[in-house]
């Protein structure tokens, strides 16, 4: 299906070209040599730098109004509103966005690229990348898109860290002891089960496929069988409910299914697989409930599908940037 969409009609190759870059800095691409590629841009004539300048502004605009939904889904809100730069474009200058580098590199702004931690992982995936790993005879594992996973130790009790992302993990009769999978300030412990571990944007949610499974954060413990699920973050260690396991794991088979999710979370979702990046300006559209099953292969035409239910207007920027409003 073609995706219908709103050109914006007063922006000119330059501008087009100034939002591209904007773009690229926030596209989850960008290297340290673009910063550097982006000044000699901007230097080549009093044109570029005006450009320069449109973009920065247009990326605040549609930023401020997803801003305000961000306010609203505070859990969720560093992926939601693309906020990157904006302190350091809309003054002009290259000065802020050299001095945010080093932090950058670090802790990136909206984990829209991998950061320092991620590129010491042991593993990685790209976007829409799922790879399957045996990390020994006893211990396997599915990683899903973009998901960082590094090996800490295998002697003794084997020990894992799930940087950023989601897999898959089986431990089967671990011969050395009790596996350990760290993500963010808590820890999964298993000796014969199998279990899917997602940690994005501070949320650690652990669901248990076959076997048992503890889960632990500082002095809080939960023990988890086939079915149950429970979620942390750094300061809420959340009841174990139960879930419906092949739905949680659909993303092995190529699905995504949603039920009773809210479009902003789905989008957010979407956006882990799909190329470029879709942005929600409209508060009330990002709350309106999602019950569906998309293949991972076919989200080409999961706007056009947003803006038929929902009826969004759909704005198409260079690099891929799409505004739902």
């Amino acid at each position: 299906m073609t995706e219908a969409v709103d050109q914006p009609p007063d922006l000119d190759p330059l501008t087009r070209e100034a939002i591209a870059w904007v773009v690229r800095l926030t596209s989850g691409e960008a290297t340290a040599g673009d910063a550097a590629d982006l000044k000699r841009w901007r230097a080549q004539s009093p044109a570029h730098e005006d450009a320069f300048r449109r973009a920065a502004k247009l990326w605040k605009d549609f930023g401020t109004a997803a801003a305000s939904l961000a306010e609203e889904q505070p859990v969720r809100s560093a992926r939601i509103a693309p906020i990157l730069g904006r302190r350091a474009f809309i003054g002009g200058g290259l000065t802020a966005l050299a001095a945010s580098a080093a932090y950058a590199v670090v802790s990136p702004p909206l984990d829209l690229w991998p950061s320092l931690r991620e590129f010491r992982a042991d593993y990685r995936t790209a976007k829409g990348e799922q790879r399957h790993i045996d990390i020994s005879p006893d211990v396997s594992i599915e990683l899903s898109t973009l998901t960082s996973l590094a090996v800490r130790s295998m002697a003794e009790r084997p020990r894992l860290e799930l940087i950023a992302g989601e897999a898959a993990i089986t431990a089967n009769a671990v011969a050395a002891g009790q596996l350990i999978v760290v993500a963010a300030d808590g820890e999964m412990t298993a000796a014969c089960a199998s279990f899917n571990a997602r940690c994005i944007d501070g949320l650690v949610c652990v669901t248990c496929l076959s076997g048992e499974v503890e889960v632990r954060q500082r002095d809080q413990v939960a023990a988890l069988n086939a079915g149950q699920q429970i979620s942390y973050t750094s300061s809420v260690f959340n009841e174990v409910i139960s879930v419906d396991a092949q739905e949680t794991t659909s993303w092995r088979t190529g699905m995504l299914v949603f039920r009773n999710r809210p479009l902003a979370e789905v989008i957010e979702e979407v956006n882990r697989y799909r190329p470029g990046r879709i942005v929600i300006a409209n508060a009330v559209l990002g709350k309106r409930v999602v019950n569906g099953t998309f293949r991972r292969d076919q989200l080409g035409g999961f706007i056009a599908q947003v803006e038929q239910l929902f009826g969004a207007k759909v704005t198409a920027l260079p690099a891929g940037l799409t505004v739902l409003s």
